[in-house]
């Protein structure tokens, strides 16, 4: 388990641990996973021991796995603007110049 408490290199550690764990719960073996998820046998070695890894490898042993959705987390999709529950909010206007109107 992940706390705010942990280092960043135990927190490595600690997710690399869970895809391990979900990899072993899925059984499949390493070599498997990585051929599956398009990323070497030594990347997604050094994601499971916490050893550094880059976010393609990561994201592609997520999708293999099925478990894109841990990253829902990291970057929520805003639905309300913070700006519009201010008293003085109105709906942001363009600049233009004044038009002249045509007699017809």
């Amino acid at each position: 388990m992940i706390s705010p408490n942990q280092t960043p290199q135990e927190m490595e550690a600690a997710l690399g641990s869970a895809l391990k764990a979900r990899r072993l719960s899925s059984n499949l073996d390493q070599k498997t996973l990585a051929e599956r998820a398009g990323v070497s046998l030594r990347a997604l070695r050094n994601l499971e021991s916490g050893q550094g890894s880059t976010i393609k490898t990561l994201v592609s042993v997520l999708r293999t796995l099925g478990r894109q959705d841990w990253l829902q987390g990291i970057a929520p999709v805003a639905t309300i603007n913070p700006l519009m529950l201010t008293p003085q909010a109105r709906p942001r206007q363009r600049a233009s110049r004044p038009r002249l109107r045509r007699a017809v």
